[in-house]
């Protein structure tokens, strides 16, 4: 509740304040009454009766005295008297037990560090603002606070049925018993049945393998998915057999920029315009075989000048082609992993200022604060949802209408 004018007056009067030294001190001073009230409050509200208005009341349990406690603020340090009760039932709510700082510089810590800030700026961050010495050991010890969050969160029960997931991997460095090491971010993004976007699991291990893609998805089915309809991914050895082996229903959709990508690799920069726009008949055809078609003539037009640029693309075709049988508003959510690539985008905007990271652990702590931060702002479901699920809806049956 805001102060009014005439109090804030009463209080200058009162304090003979002249600076902003004694603002300050004023501050302090009231926070610490404040503080030592609302916990004698709390005390009153356990015991049922406030202080000497106990009366004819029939209890077991009284006031026994204070102890004293340091506690830590933004305005310093200070000592408060933590009211107790006879039988030990007590426990502070707004100063819980063991907590001896107060200033909430801890949560400062965890989301600078989650928007990509490094221990220095930090550092530097505290000491202009706060007046505050936090070491980078500091800094490492207050966020290894969320580990016990992170394990939950990536072990927590998901839907059963997701009708897109979109699979992809970050590669990064990281420190290891003195050696500078690859490491690979594998990150799982799911489409709910409700629309919307979910970021399902990331974890660090080594090198993309479908090995380790195959624990994953492993990973998926024992928090509780039991379906997937399609599989949106980029290439990757082995991962055809990994989906095929856990999840045998679902489809398999390559994303069409990244075969478009791997194409144009092979050739000349002269042609490249001229290429491109010709293939753009081959995915933007109505069905798969005038698909097939427009892929026929770009083998007699361009076969022979690049054989493995149009080569890659009939050897993948079943994995290419998956999205032709649906209309414009479910192809725009399969056929292209941009939804993943704009995640990643993000996690490599925090993670910019670290060209080594110092443990596993702490590139997890910067993807799952940087994960949180962008789902606040999923809050759209896709566009023309409704056609989307209605579609899905017809073709696949009860692997959907069973769980919505």
């Amino acid at each position: 509740m805001p102060v009014a004018k005439e109090q804030i007056r009463q209080i200058i009067a009162d304090n003979n304040i002249s600076s902003v030294t004694d603002v300050y001190t004023l501050l302090r001073d009231g926070f610490k009454d404040i503080l030592q009230e609302l916990m004698e409050a709390e005390l009153d509200a356990t015991l049922g009766y406030e202080k000497n208005q106990k009366g004819d009341m029939e209890t077991a349990n009284k006031r026994n005295g204070h102890s004293p406690k340091k506690l830590k603020s933004q305005y310093g340090e200070f000592q408060i008297d933590v009211p107790r009760d006879r039988n030990g039932e007590f426990e502070p709510k707004i100063v819980p037990k063991y907590q001896r700082d107060v200033s909430g510089i801890e949560e400062k810590v965890i989301s600078l560090y989650g928007r990509g800030m490094s221990t220095r700026d930090i550092h530097d961050q505290l000491q202009d603002l706060y007046g505050i010495e936090m070491s980078a050991e500091m800094v490492s010890k207050i966020t290894d606070k969320i580990l016990p969050e992170i394990r939950e969160w990536q072990s927590r029960p998901l839907n059963p049925v997701y009708p897109f997931v979109f699979m992809d991997c970050i590669h990064y460095k990281v420190r290891e018993d003195g050696r500078i090491l690859s490491r690979a971010a594998y990150v799982v993004l799911g489409v709910t049945t409700e629309g919307y976007k979910e970021i399902l699991s990331i974890t660090v291990g080594a090198n993309e393998s479908s090995k380790f893609w195959m624990g994953m998805l492993n990973d998926l089915k024992n928090r509780g998915v039991q379906d997937v309809l399609f599989f949106c991914v980029d290439g990757l050895p082995g991962f055809k057999e990994a989906i095929g082996a856990v999840f045998p229903q679902a489809q398999i959709q390559r994303c069409v920029i990244h075969m478009l990508r791997n194409s144009f690799k092979y050739v000349n920069y002269s042609d490249l315009k001229k290429f491109s726009s010709d293939f753009k008949a081959v995915y933007n055809a109505p069905n798969e075989k005038a698909g097939l078609d427009a892929l026929a003539d770009i083998r007699d037009k361009w076969g022979r000048k690049y054989p493995y640029a149009v080569s890659n693309w009939e050897n993948n075709w079943d994995d290419v082609s998956s999205f032709f049988q649906f209309p414009d508003e479910v192809r725009r959510i399969m056929y292209t992993t941009n939804v993943i690539e704009g995640l990643n985008r993000q996690y490599r905007k925090v993670t910019k200022t670290k060209s080594v990271f110092p443990s596993d652990s702490s590139l997890e702590k910067m993807l799952y604060l940087a994960s949180q931060n962008v789902a606040k702002k999923w809050t759209q479901r896709y566009r023309n949802w409704d056609q989307v699920i209605s579609q899905l809806t017809v073709l696949y049956g009860e692997r959907l209408t069973q769980y919505l």
